[in-house]
């Protein structure tokens, strides 16, 4: 008699538990992790928030539904206005008016205020931050550190305000530029600049890049992957990543030169110029004339009421 067939299972040593590390962080020994493998994952996290403003833009908002001519004309005025505002009040208000528009853009409020609050203090708060000093801005000191010859040397007042001034102007501003790029096409928009007469060669130098970034992304992704595959010992060895980047450098500077030259002659072949088309073309309708109006009267009032507020 033949014997019953085995039932497949699986091996005792793939359901064995390991042990690993606790909340507390007493057992165990956590590694380093490696310095790619972590500029790798924020390349991935840069795609994926690539991909969410991609449609974030095709959603039915209301800026999604304005012509990408007067966005970009309305708030490159409003950026000017902005920029000439002396008082942190007004600056607060035109910001409330970016949050206003971005949840009537259907855009998730929380996260447009973390993509800009996250960038602003790491950058302009390191910068702005001697001049809250008095030795940089003399005035009242509220914040009083050491003394030099009898004076007290600290954060002053004068230098709180100044600096908070440039923290909320950058913030505005930055919400502003986020705003615009979150509700347009990324296509729509370089052509919206090429209407507004922005060069030639800056509108396709800056499509050429966005659109093969992405590519070579994909390509570095790929030499890690292939090389970690064929890995075997250790792989968090610094030395070894430091060798594989820099041959990685000069492996991807030729693969870019290469795509270069390919794509510049299959564009030239099918007719390219340098002028940015769209699959449909660009109309004026009631709503662009009311949001243009209303983009252009906009900053009269910024600038307006920051000088009655400083009376």
């Amino acid at each position: 008699m033949s014997e019953a067939p085995r039932t497949l299972e699986t091996p005792t040593w793939l359901l064995r538990r390991e042990v690993g590390l606790c909340p507390c962080g007493c057992i165990g020994v956590r590694k380093r992790g490696s310095f790619v493998e972590k500029t790798l994952s924020g390349v991935s996290e840069v795609m994926r928030q690539a991909m969410f403003s991609e449609e974030a833009a095709q959603r039915k908002g209301l800026l999604q539904r304005v012509d990408p001519r007067v966005k970009v004309g309305a708030g490159l005025a409003l950026l000017v206005a902005i920029a000439l505002v002396r008082h942190i009040p007004v600056l607060m208000a035109a910001y409330a008016l970016t949050l206003v528009l971005a949840a009537a853009s259907r855009l998730p409020v929380r996260f447009f205020v973390k993509r800009v609050w996250l960038f602003v203090p790491i950058f302009t708060g390191i910068i702005v931050l001697p001049a809250t000093f008095s030795f940089i801005t003399p005035g009242h000191v509220v914040v009083p550190m050491w003394h030099w010859h009898g004076q007290a040397v600290g954060i002053t007042t004068q230098g709180l305000e100044s600096a908070g001034l440039i923290v909320v102007r950058v913030a505005t501003s930055v919400s502003l530029v986020v705003l615009v790029t979150l509700t347009t096409p990324w296509v729509k928009l370089l052509a919206g600049l090429r209407a507004l007469l922005v060069p030639r060669i800056f509108i396709l130098i800056i499509g050429m890049a966005y659109r093969y970034v992405f590519l070579l992304l994909g390509s570095v992704t790929d030499m890690y992957t292939a090389r970690k595959a064929r890995t075997v010992g250790n792989r968090s060895d610094v030395k070894r990543d430091q060798r594989f980047v820099s041959a990685s450098v000069g492996a991807l500077f030729g693969k870019a030169h290469a795509l270069s030259e390919e794509v510049h002659m299959a564009m030239t072949s099918r007719g390219f110029r340098g002028d940015v088309k769209t699959l449909e073309g660009f109309r004026i309708r009631g709503l662009d004339v009311l949001f243009l109006a209303g983009g252009l009267a906009m900053p009269v009032l910024v600038v307006g009421g920051d000088r009655l507020f400083g009376r």
